[in-house]
């Protein structure tokens, strides 16, 4: 690999991670307090919208990274030679799967933000009472699962790379455990999204 080839990974993944993977925790917190009713998720998302220089730290710290990290892993995606069928490992599955949920996210990732951010810019406000029109259709549901699933799996297997790449895990025992890590993560905001997206039905 080439050390410009190396460096555009190296910023890919950690723009997976920062500040993406931390705008990913955030938004399933937020979504979260749907749990406790439409009054908690209005004041929740109120609250956000009221964050002073919004616009500006929206263009530079999410949608920018989210464009760049999307397009470099398209690249990568179509780019990379992926060895399942040859050495079905873990690993290689996981390289695999990492490929094909940042190809879906590309999909969902602007339908989501069409159905919201747009939205909301023509003058729909942000509340509960948008998402659970959004996700009154059963298409639509399976299809936000599906989203959920995927950016959560794609950030929790991305931390490992993230970590691979950057010298944090180095030995076989170490990724090992990272992988453990990593595990826990997918399954802990795997439950918050969910549990949060039912939440508006």
């Amino acid at each position: 690999m080439a050390d410009h080839d190396y460096g555009e990974h190296r910023l890919h993944s950690l723009l997976g991670v920062i500040p993406v993977g931390l705008f990913l925790v955030v938004h399933l917190t937020v979504n979260y307090q749907a749990t406790k009713g439409p009054e908690a998720f209005n004041q929740a998302a109120s609250f956000m919208e009221s964050l002073p220089y919004l616009l500006f730290l929206e263009i530079v710290m999410i949608y920018l990274p989210i464009l760049f990290h999307a397009i470099l892993g398209v690249y990568i995606a179509f780019t990379a030679k992926n060895n399942v069928r040859n050495f079905g490992f873990f690993r290689n599955w996981m390289f695999l799967l990492q490929r094909l949920s940042g190809l879906f996210l590309v999909i969902f990732l602007a339908w989501h933000i069409w159905e919201t951010r747009i939205a909301m810019a023509l003058g729909t406000p942000l509340n509960y009472e948008l998402m659970a029109h959004i996700l009154s259709n059963p298409g639509i549901i399976i299809f936000y699962v599906a989203g959920i699933l995927c950016a959560v799996y794609h950030f929790s297997n991305g931390l490992w790379s993230f970590c691979v790449h950057w010298g944090i895990l180095v030995s076989p025992k170490s990724q090992k455990i990272g992988s453990y890590v990593a595990l826990a993560v997918f399954v802990l905001l795997a439950y918050v999204g969910i549990r949060a997206l039912f939440a508006f039905i």
